[in-house]
């Protein structure tokens, strides 16, 4: 028989073991965030791949040995039952059934008294012993049940005081084990082990018989630490989509497959399938010129494989699919737009087209009028009126894009009919014969109140307020416009000066005849727009009411008639554009007083440069 040191050893080791369970579950996750009990998955979703059992064992023996005694007889020795065992075991799994297992137990019984001699005993027969074998599981929910076969050797005391021996045993059995949620999953309550157990034994010539076959029953109970799990492989996902979703025939479209839970390591094949499509890849295109208009469907597919790894089939795959739709060409519009849209005959407008493809196709423009022609072929084109009747002409606008397909819009412009001319109308205008006005050398001078008109001037103004009051009946927007000129004596600001009185008199004198300030605009240009020597010859030689006589007079004065001819008031009526005639009154009573270059006689001095 071994020490009883050794079995001592054995047997604080195996309560070590089940005391430190709890200790090491709390150390292993001291320090990390975990799931409360409650909400954390059954154990038999991810079961341990290590298991250590330590625990309190029962044996119950069966043999007989034919033992020699002192006073010559022989008695048979029966083994009987041990009540006080330990067990320790270890397991380690490859997947979630299957594991190999080692296990120790140690069952010892107090030493007895015997018939053999004056205070002898003997110990009934100490058990100890390890085995190794297959073990296999059942885990379901929180509670995992479990075979095992095992074979080893076990150590068994002799009869009659003979030393213990070693002798082969094999186990049969299997157990139950609750799955706690304690210290998450690290700790499950073995609630039975239940083991057949044959031992045999051989104790030699010493003993009567010599040998011993045992048949033992094992019952044990106590507490389970797993350690590691052993979790399903996560199932390979795909998904897909197509980019864009919508297109039209022709337009390419992206496939993208996104595989989820891939082993960066293992082998992945993809694959497609679909009308038009093409790729192996993560991607694929979708050729779609050939494609009806309507929905497709593309399929995608993923699989891996990395053979030999734990837990992982050869392949997994996964499939999924998605769609895309080829939309029918949608025709262009058009809308189009003339400016201006009134024109008067023989005038042109410009069109203006703007046409639109839903699919950005290219577009061609063309144009057709009523009547008259259109010319262009961009989103632009001129219309001409020439040989168009009066009144609104349509004119068409088209575009077609390259599928054949097209569209048209229409505009109008208005030919407007040439306005009849009203025969009194058109004789005012004749009587209205503007002349210009002339005013002598530096008059009206600044502060006096006379308007320095002579009375040739007067009557001209006279006759035309007569007539304008006339016209305004017909024409009540019509205006005089009034510009006033100066010869080129005195400076420059004088002379603007001098030439804003003689419109203002002009003006004022108009009024007074019973025209309204509001029809009459005034305007003082000073010396510009002088009238050159060259040009009052020309309007001398125009006049024929000069004789030759009187030409040659003129001429032989240039100078005096030249300052003469540009010290005026210009009228211009506003309607027609019609501008006064710059003829000077030579055979007026008081062309002299307008021809002198002196200032008419005031009873005032004027300063020489002022004299206009």
């Amino acid at each position: 028989m071994y020490s009883k040191t050794l079995k001592f050893a054995f047997r604080v080791l195996a309560l070590a073991c089940v005391a430190a369970l709890p200790m090491t579950a709390t150390a292993q996750n001291a320090g990390a965030p975990t799931a409360a009990p409650a909400t954390r998955p059954p154990y038999g979703d991810s079961p341990s791949k290590w298991d250590i059992f330590a625990g309190y064992s029962y044996l119950a023996p069966k043999g007989t040995v034919d033992t020699p005694m002192p006073n010559g007889t022989t008695l048979p020795f029966t083994y009987r039952s041990v009540d006080w065992g330990s067990i320790l075991s270890v397991a380690r799994y490859f997947n979630k059934y299957v594991g190999v297992e080692a296990i120790g137990d140690e069952h010892i019984v107090n030493e007895t008294p015997c018939n053999c001699g004056s205070g002898s005993t003997y110990s009934n027969g100490d058990f100890s012993g390890g085995s190794g074998g297959m073990i296999f599981r059942f885990p379901s929910g929180n509670l995992t049940s479990f075979v095992h076969g095992l074979v080893g050797a076990e150590y068994v005391g002799g009869p009659n005081g003979q030393a213990d021996r070693w002798g082969p045993v094999l186990t049969a059995g299997g157990g139950a084990d609750y799955n706690t949620p304690l210290f998450n999953h690290h700790l499950a309550i073995r609630v039975f082990q239940a083991d057949y157990q044959y031992i045999h034994e051989n104790w030699g010539p010493a003993v009567n018989g010599g040998r011993a076959n045992i048949n033992a029953a094992r019952l044990s109970a106590g507490f389970v630490y797993h350690i590691g799990s052993i979790a399903p492989p996560t199932p390979v996902t795909m998904a897909c989509s197509a980019s864009p979703a919508s297109v039209y025939p022709g337009e390419a479209v992206t496939l993208t497959g996104t595989a989820g839970e891939l082993d960066p390591k293992a082998s992945t094949v993809y694959n497609w399938s679909g009308n038009g499509v093409t790729g192996n890849d993560s991607t694929a295109k979708v050729d779609t010129s050939a494609l009806a208009p309507g929905t497709y469907t593309v399929k995608c597919g993923v699989k891996q494989g990395k053979p030999g790894k734990e837990g992982l089939k050869p392949w997994e795959s996964a499939d999924n699919s998605t769609t895309f739709t080829v939309k029918q060409f949608e025709p262009p519009t058009v809308s189009c737009s003339a400016s201006p849209s009134t024109i008067k005959p023989g005038e042109t407008s410009t069109i203006t087209s703007t046409g639109v493809s839903p699919q950005n196709r290219p577009l061609t423009y063309s144009y057709s009028a009523a009547s008259g022609s259109v010319n262009g072929s961009g989103n632009t084109g001129t219309f001409n009126s020439t040989g168009a009747p009066t009144g609104p002409v349509e004119v068409t606008c088209n575009v077609s894009d390259d599928k054949g397909q097209t569209a048209t819009s229409g505009t109008s412009v208005t030919i407007a009919a040439p306005p009849v001319e009203n025969p009194a109308v058109k004789q005012l205008e004749t009587r209205l014969a503007l002349r210009s006005v002339f005013f002598p050398t530096n008059e009206p001078r600044v502060g006096q109140s006379g308007s320095g008109l002579v009375s040739s001037q007067e009557a001209t103004l006279t006759d035309l307020a007569t007539s304008f009051k006339q016209y305004l009946q017909y024409k009540p927007d019509a205006h005089l416009i009034l510009t006033g000129h100066t010869d080129v004596r005195g400076s420059q600001a004088y002379n603007m000066a001098l030439s804003d009185r003689r419109v203002a008199s002009t003006k004022r004198f108009l009024v007074e005849q019973g025209i309204s300030e509001s029809s009459i605009e005034t305007h003082g240009v000073g010396e510009e727009q002088q009238l050159t020597a060259d040009q009052v010859k020309a309007m001398v030689a125009q006049d024929q009411n000069l004789s030759a006589a009187d030409q040659d007079r003129i001429l032989h004065k240039l100078s005096v008639f030249v300052l003469a001819q540009n010290r005026r008031v210009d009228v211009t009526l506003s309607t027609t554009g019609q501008e006064s005639v710059r003829r000077f009154p030579f055979n007026a009573s008081d062309a002299m007083t307008l021809l002198d270059e002196k200032a008419p006689s005031s009873g005032r001095k004027t300063h020489s440069k002022a004299k206009k």
